[in-house]
């Protein structure tokens, strides 16, 4: 297995995910034409022009270690191996082709170890706001050229604040959210929401609709290495490798 230098890895895909984001927006600022996938989930010319910045920079610097990206499908049916990248170049399409003002759309590079996310970049590029993590580091947010370490919040006695999805929200998630007694709910697309609970913004993300693993495998990171942690809703070990990269439900936790 390759010898990792976090570090000298996350000053790369910062960069390489700065890249990526420019190319989204230069798009996102025109008018976007929108293909849809043998799925029926849309792709863009931004999810390809982002895909190619990241591809780039991760042969440039790290050759040797396998990576699956959402929109190389022939990625998909590679064997996980005990390192190995998961890339989604535009996470919340959705969100991307609304135009709706919020944002909640991200470049996630995702690494993962032994089954394990150990390094992630998320970077949503129309927020400026990027959160970086890795396991030897810590997690971070960066703003406005300012960094600061980040971690998950105490659970306030107003009661937890959940987040969920804007874009795929379904009657189990309500229901978990009404049985363990959660009033107070935020809504947003992409991997933002791992971010948010890594952050102290939040405190639980519930997931039981689909998702890939390039979907969670960076926000993830940032979550764990600040502090929280990422279950199956039976409070099984959730891992990485899966059979054709497909996740099931998941509870991220912050302090909740």
């Amino acid at each position: 297995m390759e010898t990792i230098d976090y570090s000298y890895l996350l000053r790369e895909l910062k960069v390489a995910a700065r890249d990526a984001g420019n190319e989204i927006m230069k798009i996102y600022a025109n008018s976007i034409k929108v293909d849809f996938k043998q799925d029926g989930s849309p792709v863009t010319l931004a999810d390809k022009a982002a895909e190619l910045v990241i591809l780039k920079k991760l042969k440039e610097i790290v050759p040797e270690i396998l990576i699956i990206s959402e929109e190389d499908s022939s990625s998909h049916s590679s064997k996980a191996t005990d390192q190995f990248f998961l890339i989604d170049p535009l996470d919340g399409t959705k969100e991307f082709l609304k135009k709706d003002g919020l944002g909640s759309f991200t470049v996630n590079i995702g690494l993962i170890e032994n089954g394990i996310p150990t390094l992630g970049v998320v970077y949503a590029p129309a927020l400026n706001r990027m959160f970086f993590a890795s396991v030897s580091t810590g997690a971070f947010e960066e703003s406005n050229d300012l960094i600061k370490p980040i971690a998950i919040r105490t659970l306030p006695h107003s009661g937890a604040v959940a987040v969920a999805s804007i874009s795929h929200r379904d009657e189990l998630t309500t229901s978990w959210l009404k049985n363990h007694k959660i009033k107070n709910t935020t809504s947003i697309g992409s991997s933002l929401k791992f971010c948010l609970v890594a952050c102290g913004e939040a405190d639980v993300y519930p997931r039981f609709g689909p998702t890939m693993e390039w979907d969670t495998a960076a926000g993830d990171a940032v979550l764990r290495c600040a502090g929280g942690s990422v279950t199956h809703p039976n409070n099984e070990p959730f891992s990485y490798g899966k059979s054709s990269y497909k996740n099931g439900p998941f509870i991220a936790h912050g302090s909740f």
